[in-house]
């Protein structure tokens, strides 16, 4: 890609920046609480981008790693004192150590279970995770002196050099006009995770390691012969990926207020591969795309349940909007298998950045032998 280009995709970005972060200006409650689920989706899906289309190791228990994050920060800074008015009770961390802490343990649970990422693949990888669903399920109703079992627990505001990311302390902050209350401020909060998170990603990416991963993904037999760490690598791919998920599961907690165990189940790890899938593996723009779409899809279509016909009223056992939401992500995904293998990401790029061999055809065939040369050869 040529420097201009690379201007350009850089300007576009920090355009895109700059207008979302006026959307606390303009917009309702509820596009803002739709936007704070969408952006811990996004943060979730690129980890997952990075195991399953960068590493090439199928998942299917990134939500207990997202758990462990959300349920990780709230028993972190949760009050210590809270145990003796019947909710659980926390270790008082400060909220910004609570949340470093989240991720650490979301990592460190990644880090245990790299040793089987690192011996299995396919499909076996894939159901060993989805025993750590389970496991976790049971964990999370069961240990309710820390997880508050069936009725959850709440999740500390967050706050950082005494600003605090609800609707107080300070009580009348306002922008422009504007109050801004815990969403408004969340909003600005989670933006900044997600566009250090793409960074991030987009940098691991390009540098040596991300390409040994790739490398590990394409064959594994020629990474080795190259020097490359199989287990290694792979093993790192899945603490990334489980310490991103951590992080979503911090944002998701601070964008319920409380968590219960029934949003960390088997659903929310297919709605992640759902995600990557859609918008295409490996790439980080995708990763986004796709989660934009599965997050905030379920959101809207329960919003503007009363316009749409195809809807039932919740409890009348007709087709409601988690239903149709995931009758819409199957027929996404069979259209982009079909139409699109390479996901929303791809066709992105394709159209940004268009290959000049499609528009100009290949070059022509030149001979540097001289006339006399080529006879000779013809008569040989």
């Amino acid at each position: 890609m040529s420097d201009l280009a690379r201007h350009r995709g850089t300007a576009a970005a920090a355009a895109l920046i700059v207008l979302i972060a006026l959307v606390p200006l303009y917009l309702e409650g509820f596009w803002l609480q739709t936007g704070l689920f969408v952006m811990a989706a996004i943060v979730g899906a690129i980890g997952l981008t990075l195991l399953v289309g960068r590493a090439g190791q199928l998942s299917l228990g990134h939500a207990f790693f997202v758990a462990v994050g959300a349920y990780g920060y709230c028993y972190l800074a949760g009050d210590p004192a809270a145990g003796a008015e019947g909710d659980p009770a926390g270790l008082g961390l400060t909220p910004f150590l609570a949340a470093i802490g989240a991720v650490a343990l979301a990592g460190g649970a990644g880090a245990l279970f790299s040793p089987i990422a690192g011996r299995v693949r396919g499909i076996y990888l894939g159901l060993a995770s989805l025993g750590l669903v389970f496991l976790g399920q049971h964990i999370l109703f069961n240990a309710a002196g820390v997880t508050g079992g069936f009725e959850g627990r709440d999740a500390a505001p967050f706050a950082l050099f005494g600003f605090t990311f609800s609707n107080t302390d300070p009580d009348d902050f306002a922008v422009m006009g504007v109050p801004f209350g815990m969403l408004e401020r969340l909003w600005y909060l989670e933006l900044a995770v997600v566009v250090l998170a793409c960074w991030f990603a987009r940098n691991l990416v390009a540098s040596r390691p991300g390409r040994a991963l790739a490398t590990v993904r394409d064959s594994e037999t020629a990474a080795a012969v190259m020097g490359i760490d199989v287990r290694r690598y792979r093993a790192l791919a899945f603490v990334i990926s489980s310490m991103y998920a951590g992080l979503a599961g911090v944002l998701m907690a601070l964008a319920f207020g409380r968590i219960v165990p029934e949003s960390f189940g088997l659903l929310l790890s297919i709605d992640y591969l759902v995600m990557i899938v859609i918008g295409g593996a490996g790439l980080v723009a995708g990763a986004v795309a796709g989660a934009i779409f599965v997050a905030a899809l379920p959101l809207l279509l329960s919003h503007y349940s009363d316009a749409l016909p195809l809807l039932a009223e919740p409890g009348s056992g007709g087709l409601g909007a988690a239903e149709l939401s995931r009758l819409l992500y199957g027929a996404a995904i069979i259209a982009v298998l079909l139409f699109a293998p390479g996901g929303i990401g791809r066709l992105f790029r394709r159209a940004v950045r268009p290959d000049p061999t499609a528009l100009v055809g290949p070059a022509p065939v030149t001979s540097t032998s001289k006339p006399s040369e080529a006879k000779e050869e013809s008569k040989a």
